[in-house]
């Protein structure tokens, strides 16, 4: 799909769509969140498309550009912080809903990476919409020491283009668990970084987390792959997130063995997301 831009609560965002149709009452809109150093088009590569896949079964589905990615602007650099986007998304989706979903039951949001992380703000803020759940991945609670390391050391950009080297093996991990086309078709999508959405994943998301975590009365979908290069990923953590989770109506919480961080574009992506989309009619139904 075509990126394109619209005026939401008077700020100018970019967005992708697609063009799903349903003559049921009892589906959801999703609203996908992208991760750091990607754009919208994330979840809209040809052959790893969720917006397709969301198509194919009649759920209207739009990834948004984040302040700061695409057309989607942002003040000052305040607002690239982890709260000001979940602030400001809030809103902004609040507005979709109002204007492309009257036909929809209410909003799933999924949010890969930095994208979850947001997703799980903006849930646990507690919406004025209709939220019916939530669905993440790639988004842990204890980052790997070397990685806090090396994201306060990074140059006092506002932002960051982060070498293709090092994408590589932050997205994918260990080899024989995704295709030469997964990491070619990543690199499509991928796009410099707000310098304070990097410092924020690793110094202020792992402390904040358990709270947000705790005020999500929403159904939560969480997925982590195995072999994620950015997060502790083991099945002791993944305990650790479903119990913080206290207040949801429902918790799926799962590893997922043969995968990274980028899930959506391993040999698992198209199960991963499938499921995602069975969730989010689940929640909807």
């Amino acid at each position: 799909m075509m990126s394109q831009t619209a005026l939401l609560n008077g700020r100018k965002f970019s967005f992708r769509a697609n063009r799903a149709f349903s003559t049921r009452s009892d589906i959801p809109m999703i609203v996908a969140l992208h991760g750091g150093a990607h754009s919208s088009a994330y979840f809209d590569i040809k052959g790893f498309s969720l917006l397709e896949r969301a198509a194919a079964l009649g759920i209207l589905a739009i990834a948004l550009d984040r302040p700061g990615y695409g057309d989607s602007e942002f003040r000052d650099e305040a607002e690239l912080s982890h709260s000001a986007n979940a602030a400001i998304l809030d809103a902004a989706i609040g507005q979709i809903l109002a204007k492309l979903g009257q036909r929809n039951r209410g909003v799933v949001l999924i949010g890969h990476s930095i994208g979850g992380a947001i997703a799980l703000m903006i849930a646990g803020g507690k919406p004025a919409w209709p939220l019916l759940g939530v669905a993440v991945s790639g988004v842990g609670l204890r980052p790997h020491d070397e990685d806090i390391e090396a994201w306060q050391a990074l140059p006092p950009d506002l932002f960051i283009d982060l070498p293709v080297a090092l994408r590589n093996i932050k997205m994918f991990g260990e080899g024989g668990t995704y295709s030469e086309e997964g990491q070619r078709s990543i690199a499509l999508a991928s796009v410099p970084a707000p310098r304070q959405e990097l410092i924020d994943i690793v110094m202020s998301w792992p402390s904040a987390a358990p709270d947000i975590l705790t005020r999500i009365d929403a159904p939560i979908h969480y997925r982590q792959g195995e072999a994620d290069a950015l997060w502790t990923v083991n099945d002791q953590e993944i305990r650790r997130f479903a119990q913080a989770c206290k207040s949801a109506a429902m918790i799926d919480a799962c590893l997922l063995k043969n995968s990274g961080h980028a899930i959506d574009f391993h040999d698992l992506g198209p199960e991963f997301q499938l499921e995602q989309l069975a969730f989010a009619l689940k929640c909807a139904t």
